[in-house]
């Protein structure tokens, strides 16, 4: 039943329309929104389980050798509420369209709605409904998934009770564990040696400890991961090409340190992350770690700021900068602007949320801001707003803040304490005394040797941000 193809130069796993199944687009099929949201019809107080006849039943559907009439048979006598997640969930991979067309019959059924083969749909629908609870689900993902790669069944193996988030809102990203492969312990050349850049590519830069890092992002779009020890610390920077967020974690929380991957797997159209001592999940934006043994146990990793910026711009203020080589050890083609090229062309999403939200463009770059002793606050400030306004102060519950936003509309955030800033200049940030103070990737420094400490953050696209902190502020 498994065969393999090569995608973007990386190896994707097929079975029968896994790769139109993976990315949510269909072929032939209309990608209109959904229909209006009609009131649920699934809730009830009854238990409901997978029982190891209907999660076999389920994966025999992906097997032709079987008669269509047979699967038919035994749906009709089985299906109830418990089916439906699952029935959306293996669609794309039942190998018989009679049995496909059936599944959709006992959906409309059960449910009262009408999606037709828009499984993005079906799916937007659930998730905008109470929670269908149905013991056994974890392992009947697990023992579908792992068909995929072995690895993948340990991820939800008798997992269900140590969820923090829906595990239908788990969907399978089209490649293995680590099948889009992270750059461990990447090479770096310097600045000079960088021929391959131009001043006008996008780079993501970082600085821990004096330690001054650039990643490409035509490299490290390939790869949407790296770990590393830079500056003295263990940091994992991780980059989610499909919600445009780059963010660098510390891996070492005090008490354990994490060996992170990419899972294969997204939650709301957001990479989850894994570590390799526990095989927990991990949610990409918060630090979380939201399935598995690690899961509730308090952990969330520190975040670092990253600039989003150009080579040109960065080599200027920091020449003795680092950067990624192309001897990545993987063969890719890294000019710029190839990896994921139709994707960042268009507005269109490869995966859908539960939310839509046109206060912005999906991909609309915004500055998400979330501060540590500020829980349950975010907020969002389209970056097409902060070059029109390249000083702007603000606060985020009881942490003040100050954006700095340059030429090239890269962002730094630092924290102005009682200080209010008024404008930039060629030779740093002017307060409302008129002192001129420094700026660099770690403070904001007046002349008298006092200073205002960098604060953490990223970009990301709004429509990621927003899927992951729905009740986020939005600044436009």
């Amino acid at each position: 039943m498994l065969d393999k193809t090569e995608r973007n130069g990386m190896t994707v796993i097929t079975l029968a329309s896994m790769v139109m199944a993976a990315t949510g687009i269909y072929l032939g099929e209309s990608q209109a929104q959904p229909a209006e949201l009609t009131p649920a019809t699934i809730v009830s107080d009854a238990p409901l389980a997978l029982s190891q006849i209907d999660r076999d039943l389920l994966l025999s559907l992906l097997h032709p050798a079987h008669p269509a009439e047979v699967q038919i048979e035994e749906i009709s006598k089985r299906f109830n509420r418990a089916w439906i997640v699952p029935s959306i969930e293996v669609f794309h991979f039942v190998s018989h369209s009679k049995v496909r067309d059936y599944l959709l019959v006992k959906l409309r059924e059960t449910t009262g709605q009408d999606f037709g083969r828009d499984i993005n749909a079906w799916y937007r629908w659930v998730w905008n409904a109470p929670e269908i609870k149905v013991s056994g689900y974890d392992n009947f993902k697990a023992e579908f998934y792992q068909n995929l790669d072995p690895k993948f069944g340990k991820y939800f193996r008798d997992r269900q009770a140590l969820a923090q988030l829906r595990l239908d809102e788990i969907r399978w990203g089209g490649v293995k564990q680590d099948g889009i492969p992270p750059l461990r312990n990447p090479k770096m050349i310097s600045a000079s040696q960088a021929d391959y850049l131009d001043d006008d590519n996008v780079v993501f830069g970082i600085e821990v400890n004096g330690d001054v890092r650039a990643y490409p992002k035509r490299i490290l779009a390939w790869h949407e991961m790296f770990t590393d020890t830079v500056g003295g610390v263990d940091v994992a920077g991780v980059y989610c090409t499909l919600c445009g967020t780059v963010i660098l974690y510390d891996t070492d929380n005090g008490t354990l340190s994490h060996d992170l991957g990419t899972s294969g797997f997204l939650f709301r159209s957001n990479k989850l992350m894994y570590d390799q001592q526990t095989q927990s999940l991990w949610n990409t934006i918060k630090g979380e770690p939201v399935l598995g043994p690690l899961a509730g146990k308090g952990i969330a990793l520190d975040h670092r700021s990253v600039v989003t910026t150009t080579w040109g711009k960065w080599k200027s203020l920091h020449p003795n900068t680092k950067v990624l080589s192309l001897e990545t050890g993987h063969q890719r083609d890294y000019d710029e602007g190839v990896a994921y090229h139709a994707y960042f062309a268009t507005d269109e999403l490869m995966f859908n949320t539960p939310f839509q939200d046109s206060r912005l463009e999906n991909k609309r770059e915004v500055l998400a801001l979330r501060f540590k002793g500020q829980a349950g606050k975010s907020v969002a400030i389209d970056t097409e707003y902060l070059k029109r306004n390249p000083i702007y102060q603000s606060k985020l519950g009881s942490q003040k803040y100050v954006v700095v936003t340059d030429e090239t509309g890269a962002n730094r955030v630092y924290d102005p304490g009682s200080i209010e800033f008024d404008k930039l200049t060629a030779n740093g940030v002017i307060d409302k005394t008129g002192t001129t103070w420094k700026i660099s990737e770690s403070r904001l420094e007046h002349p008298n040797g006092s200073f205002a400490k960098r604060l953490p953050y990223h970009r990301a696209f709004w429509f990621g941000w927003h899927a992951t902190f729905p009740n986020t502020t939005l600044i436009k």
